[in-house]
């Protein structure tokens, strides 16, 4: 079933007597989701701030894809509601028809506007979907939803541009894909997945669970601001935690990521990965992935995290266990630099077929504030590349801590 209302409570002033019950949390979502989305484009994307505080420029984003700032002319806001019962939508507010249902799989779709948009997700799909298919950067308020997709992400945004996900105030929200995908012409990489860049806000609760494949995939990067506690959990038939193809920047929020199959990583970044805040708790229990291509064998260890670029933390928490066998807390194909926070790696596994480390990089590992601590039952604690049997030699200290200790299984260091 498909309701459209061009006029309901939810748009009601905030005095009306037919309030219409925890709209004030949408709004006070909404005031900081429109502000963001009419605010002019910055030239680093990695700062979040312009998004969440209250902007007073309006523009569109017409070059949006070189993140240099977009035009000067004023955009309109379009929200629409989309509440799920069970196996059907009603949706209000769609005054341009740009949504269309099935059951409760609902697909919006918006190739030419220029307004903004806000989807303001509630109710719960027993099976169902969102699927977005839009040429300019939008919002999602996610309003207490709860969805599961027998066969596909819950939520599958197709827009390469900037995809802003707000957990309203107090809100508890669920996504979960099935263990099987069906066959689609677009892309489906996890429970949600995104073609653009995602930036995580507000401060409810976010749970996504990966049962097919990632739990949350991004084909461009990933940014997490805010109070936001968001779950990331990926089962054994499933993949990594979060996935971005352009890096991993976490500002703020309470992240906790558990992923439980062979090979799999928590974080998966094939680029950068910053933390400046918020507090990070990462851990796998699977044990390696080995693959025999050609008589070859190749071992592939899960890792709290694995980054195929700079990793860089100047402050927040960061913890990090990997119990399986080969285990890595975090692998990093360049430097790891640490010069704030408290960053804490271990790893618990055996070395039957791999070695396990709790702090990897194959270029240098840097410590210069904060407070670092790796540690592993088997093998190295650091492992920077060098082949010297002396722990110092496996990490770069710089400074004058206020105290260290450093031991082949054991690395820890305070400022």
């Amino acid at each position: 079933m498909i309701t459209k209302m061009k006029n309901s409570a939810f748009l009601r002033p905030f005095g009306s007597k037919r309030a219409w019950p925890g709209r004030c949390i949408v709004y006070c979502a909404l005031s900081i989701v429109h502000c963001a989305l009419l605010s002019a484009c910055q030239n680093d994307d990695t700062d979040f701030s312009a998004y969440t505080l209250n902007g007073t420029s309006t523009t569109d984003d017409d070059d949006d894809g070189d993140n240099t700032g977009g035009g000067s002319s004023t955009v309109s806001s379009d929200t629409i509601y989309i509440a799920y019962n069970g196996t059907n939508v009603t949706v209000t507010n769609d005054q341009n028809g740009y949504v269309s249902v099935a059951g409760a799989d609902v697909t919006v779709t918006d190739t030419d506007s220029e307004d903004a948009m806000v989807l303001v997700l509630s109710g719960t799909a027993t099976d169902g979907s969102l699927l977005v298919s839009r040429a300019r950067k939008y919002t999602i308020v996610l309003n207490g939803v709860n969805i599961y997709n027998s066969d596909g992400p819950a939520i599958n945004n197709q827009c390469s541009k900037s995809l802003y996900i707000v957990c309203a105030d107090g809100s508890e929200n669920t996504l979960t894909d099935g263990t099987s995908y069906a066959d689609r012409t677009w892309q489906q990489k996890g429970a949600l997945f995104s073609e653009g860049q995602i930036y995580f806000s507000g401060s409810g609760t976010l749970n996504v669970y990966g049962n097919c494949k990632n739990a949350i995939a991004c084909d461009d990067y990933i940014t997490f601001d805010g109070d936001i506690v968001l779950n990331a959990t990926a089962s054994d038939t499933g993949s990594n935690g979060i996935k971005a193809n352009d890096g991993v920047f976490v500002n703020g929020g309470t992240l906790t990521v558990s992923v439980s199959a062979d090979g799999a990583r928590g974080i998966r970044s094939e680029a950068r990965t910053v933390i400046t805040g918020g507090t990070t708790t990462i851990t796998t229990s699977g044990d390696c992935e080995i693959e025999t291509v050609d008589g070859v064998a190749d071992t592939t260890s899960a890792a709290c995290i694995k980054s195929d670029s700079l990793f860089t933390m100047t402050g927040g928490t960061l913890i990090m266990t990997s119990t399986g066998d080969g285990g890595k807390g975090i692998s990093c194909d360049e430097n790891i630099e640490v010069s704030g926070g408290t960053f804490v790696a271990r790893t618990t596994g055996s070395n039957d077929e791999a070695k396990p480390k709790a702090v990897k990089s194959d270029t240098g590992i840097i410590v210069s504030g904060g407070s670092f601590t790796a540690t592993v039952k088997k093998s190295w604690a650091c492992d920077n590349g060098t082949d010297s049997e002396t722990p110092a030699d496996h990490l770069t200290v710089k400074g004058t801590p206020a105290s260290q200790s450093i031991t082949k299984k054991s690395v820890i260091i305070t400022y």
